[in-house]
């Protein structure tokens, strides 16, 4: 039987994606690589350290790896981050888990001065009982060390655990500790993709597992 929920922020409660993607885009271009949008988009979902490499040599890295990374952060602040939106239905979603007798908390791929502002513009800040940045921890998704820190902030194992995630690399990092995973499709990852990587069960968004939270793995007979 579960006793908590886990929610990654960015394509699950929060319409962020394509935002994150052009401040990547962007930095690529600034910083002289021919990177598409849409080759920065599929990595969205891992964190700095693990999406950097994708697109840039060790040298690369060493050379301006750092500063490329905080020009991103800066840009997605000033430009991206006011038009930051949560999905239809989060605060609900998040509320009926803890009726069900859920901890929630969120793990999340993002620096630590983004997460509470995405906590505030999600309307969950007094709804969730632990959160762990990318800043938290020393690698990010697909590694599980962001699940890693909750389930120890929760004290629990991770067969206590659901993670609910837009990405494979969601579901990648949740099964290195064992915790299942619900994907989404709002983040505008593929359902083949999602379970591909893992993904138990798939709904299209947050509003659609809150209404089908009686047949979703966050349930179980004793709760229905």
């Amino acid at each position: 039987m579960p006793k908590a929920a886990i929610f990654d922020l960015d394509g699950t409660l929060l319409d962020s994606v394509d935002l994150h993607a052009m401040a990547w885009h962007e930095a690529m271009v600034k910083f002289g690589h021919d990177v598409s949008f849409e080759q920065v988009r599929s990595q969205i979902g891992k964190g700095g350290d693990k999406l950097i490499p994708a697109f840039l040599s060790d040298d690369e890295r060493c050379d301006h790896g750092k500063e490329l990374d905080a020009w991103r952060g800066e840009r997605f602040k000033a430009q991206y981050l006011p038009m930051v939106q949560p999905f239809s239905a989060v605060p609900h979603l998040l509320q009926r888990a803890r009726e069900a007798g859920l901890r929630t908390a969120t793990a999340s791929s993002a620096k630590k001065d983004e997460l509470q502002k995405y906590l505030d513009i999600a309307g969950i800040a007094k709804l969730v009982d632990a959160s762990v940045s990318s800043d938290d921890v020393d690698e990010s998704k697909p590694e599980p060390d962001v699940f890693e820190a909750v389930l120890k902030k929760l004290a629990i194992d991770g067969g206590g655990a659901v993670a609910i995630g837009d990405s494979p690399y969601d579901a990648q990092a949740a099964s290195r500790v064992r915790v299942r995973t619900i994907g989404v499709l709002c983040g505008g990852f593929k359902e083949a993709e999602l379970r591909a990587a893992g993904c138990a069960q798939i709904f299209h968004a947050p509003a659609e597992l809150l209404t089908q939270f009686e047949r979703s793995i966050l349930s179980t007979p004793r709760r229905q």
